[in-house]
């Protein structure tokens, strides 16, 4: 059995386990979610439910996720999330950069739920191994999710099956872009591509961190361990002995 009917075959089985009826995934035209989208297709059919949600977005980004939506032929609602976010920054204080960014995947996130639980679907998650890792995501944002199909796949990994599912060239070969501000690109932001990412997080696991470049090598390092709150459940205080 092939990578990708694993992962499908285990994607319908959590679905089966939590005694859902299907799968809602956010499209947001990049490769992570259009990989997801067409093994949750392979998986559950008829009962995948794709949502467009734009927050000040690319035009581009809008673009290919309908291109990938029709490729698959999957049920898909577009729910436009400028105007709550205006809303939002003009009632909130201040705020740096990044808390501005991360409202949006944290809109996105309640959105997806909203329509989960209308339907008693999971919520797929689009993130990789090599981002989970270093901690590229938002907490309760695009970390929010039931499922994780490609937690396990560096994105090396997620182009390579990309390729094999026959995802959209134009797609598998865009500049990565989590989309949070305008010509924002994730290898710019985290300061490192991600093949040198998966080869260094790869001679990290192996123990074999010898022939890395002990400042690109403490980088990443220093990356995981950061993040590591971002991996763990949320820490609650234990009464030992009553007490």
């Amino acid at each position: 059995m092939n990578l990708a009917d694993r992962i499908s075959n285990w994607i319908k089985e959590k679905v089966q386990e939590a005694k859902a009826e299907g799968v809602v995934i956010g499209l947001s035209g990049g490769v992570d979610s259009s990989v997801a989208a067409c093994l949750a297709k392979r998986a559950m059919g008829e009962k995948v439910l794709g949502l467009i949600m734009p927050c000040h977005s690319s035009v581009l980004d809008e673009d290919y996720a309908w291109l990938i939506a029709k490729r698959l032929n999957i049920k898909t609602e577009r729910v436009s999330l400028d105007s709550i976010y205006n809303d939002l920054l003009g009632i909130l204080p201040s705020h740096k950069k990044i808390a501005l960014a991360n409202l949006k995947p944290r809109l996105r996130m309640l959105t997806l739920y909203y329509f989960a639980n209308n339907l008693n679907y999971l919520v797929v998650g689009t993130g990789n191994k090599s981002e989970i890792l270093i901690g590229y995501f938002t907490k309760y944002g695009d970390g929010g999710c039931d499922i994780l199909p490609l937690g396990d796949l560096f994105k090396t990994e997620v182009r390579k099956l990309a390729k094999e599912l026959k995802i959209p060239d134009e797609i598998v070969k865009r500049v990565p872009s989590a989309g949070l501000w305008e010509r924002q690109t994730d290898e710019e932001e985290i300061g490192i591509t991600y093949e040198d990412l998966d080869r260094i997080i790869l001679a990290i696991e192996s123990g074999n961190k010898e022939s890395i470049p002990p400042q690109i090598l403490t980088k990443v390092e220093k990356l995981i361990r950061k993040s590591a709150h971002k991996r763990s459940p949320v820490p609650v205080f234990k009464i030992v002995n009553g007490s």
